[in-house]
């Protein structure tokens, strides 16, 4: 009976997940060429295509998606099996600082992804103000930073993309027309607020603080019950608050989220972590639920 060797499978999970053979290339460290090779030896093995050459970027045919089904789920016990005996000496620790109001979904995803082609990564999740964290990232206390900001951030980021802004609220927000506009944030001094106070007050709209937490949760569970609204990226889906639609306020820019790296000796290392990172944030522009005003 033919086996098939597991570093195939990975190869052709990390191509599917990042959708790009160069990107795959780069976050396994190997050449394009090379992961071009396991991906054909890969079809040779099972005699199917796996990959839909008529369609433009990475296509699964019919086969590909059983087959990619399967393969996460073999990889998966792989994983399991190899960790049974606890953690391994060489398991290294990735310490990633994520200020309370960029925390979402799509990083535990990227972070879920990233155990896929890395089983030896630990993580070490931190949260605190942009101003905070990259201090730390500066002194070499955090090795990846995920952050909101204003302004492009240019060549200080790895990589970084514009996102929208939104009021978000839930079922239970109430507004007065006349009253200052309660505002939830993890403190003075994040982005998303500084944002929201200047776009109100050129509205000629006041503000309030009426909610701080250094905790997303903390953040969530009080725009849920209704004490204030949050600005955040329009992409942040969370059970019961969502972005407001058509809102009775102005309109808010866009911001950069951006993905920042310690500079240090082991920095391909983390170019490639970061990769996989991109790969799983960027492309979840989306709004998952909307309502009217």
């Amino acid at each position: 009976m033919t086996n098939i060797p597991t570093d195939l499978l990975r190869t052709l999970i990390s191509v599917v997940d990042l959708r790009s053979f160069t990107k795959a290339a780069h976050a396994m460290g190997v050449t394009q060429p090379a992961v071009s090779a396991q991906i054909k030896r890969l079809q040779s093995l099972l005699g199917s295509d796996l990959l839909d050459k008529s369609a433009p970027g990475v296509a699964l045919t019919p086969t590909g998606e059983l087959v990619v089904n399967y393969a996460r789920r073999l990889l998966s016990i792989n994983d399991q099996i190899l960790n049974l005996a606890g953690p391994r000496p060489n398991a290294q620790t990735l310490r990633i600082g994520v200020p309370p109001d960029c925390i979402l979904p799509s990083l535990s995803d990227a972070l879920a992804r990233l155990l896929k082609h890395w089983p030896d990564i630990r993580f070490d999740l931190r949260s605190a103000t942009n101003d905070t964290l990259m201090q730390d990232l500066a002194k070499g206390d955090l090795d990846i930073m995920v952050a909101l900001s204003a302004e492009d951030p240019g060549p200080l980021a790895f990589e970084s993309w514009p996102e929208p802004l939104a009021w978000i609220r839930s079922d239970a927000t109430r507004l007065e027309p006349n009253a200052p506009v309660p505002l939830v944030a993890c403190d003075e001094d994040s982005v998303s607020y500084r944002i929201a106070v200047e776009t109100l007050n050129r509205a000629g709209r006041g503000a309030e603080l009426v909610f701080t937490s250094s905790y997303s949760a903390g953040l969530v569970t009080a725009v849920t019950a209704g004490i204030g609204l949050m600005v955040s990226a329009r992409n942040r889906p969370a059970p019961d608050i969502y972005a407001w639609e058509n809102p009775p306020l102005p309109n808010l820019p866009d911001v950069h989220r951006g993905i920042y790296l310690r500079e240090g000796r082991d920095r391909a290392t983390l170019e490639r972590v970061a990769e996989t990172m991109v790969a799983a944030l960027r492309p979840a522009m989306r709004t998952d639920r909307v309502v009217n005003a």
